[in-house]
């Protein structure tokens, strides 16, 4: 089932440095061979979707899964993922909240919105290994995502 895999674009909206450092060395670990991007805020993960500000075609890939924290500053997860899924242009993007927030308002919140999964981050270095191996598992040996397929 591997061997046809094709590279895909991830990006990450993370207002943390030090997450965003140890999900980048999390996915090293667990071998994904993915184009990864980091945003630090809401602002940041639409100008990189729309194109503007310091990104272009070049260097803002379109992402084929998009990994999302909900306590951001300037534009929290929350206002984003509204966004996202109310642009026809975004809003195939499957995204996955990856936050510190375990309430159940945030998590009914997102699913309503249209996020495709809730994980609360693991609070080791080993936890979120295993976390980016199940997405990796998931996201990228079983399900078909929009990219991989012709729109019509």
């Amino acid at each position: 089932m591997t061997e046809d895999i094709k590279p895909i674009t991830i990006l990450m909206a993370d207002d943390d440095e030090d997450d965003r450092m140890m999900a980048e060395e999390a996915m090293q670990e667990a071998r994904l061979l993915n184009d990864v991007h980091f945003v630090k805020d809401g602002v940041e993960l639409m100008e990189y979707l729309n194109y503007e500000g310091a990104y272009n075609h070049e260097n803002a890939p379109r992402p084929d899964l998009i990994l999302l924290d909900l306590n951001m500053p300037r534009k929290d997860g929350r206002e984003a993922l509204k966004e996202i899924k109310a642009d026809p242009e975004l809003r195939h993007i499957p995204i996955v909240v990856l936050t510190t927030s375990k309430a159940d308002e945030d998590i009914y919140r997102t699913y309503d919105l249209g996020v495709n999964s809730y994980i609360t981050k693991p609070v080791t270095f080993e936890g979120l290994v295993e976390v980016m191996k199940s997405l990796t598992s998931y996201w990228f040996n079983i399900v078909k995502l929009p990219s991989q397929s012709v729109r019509v």
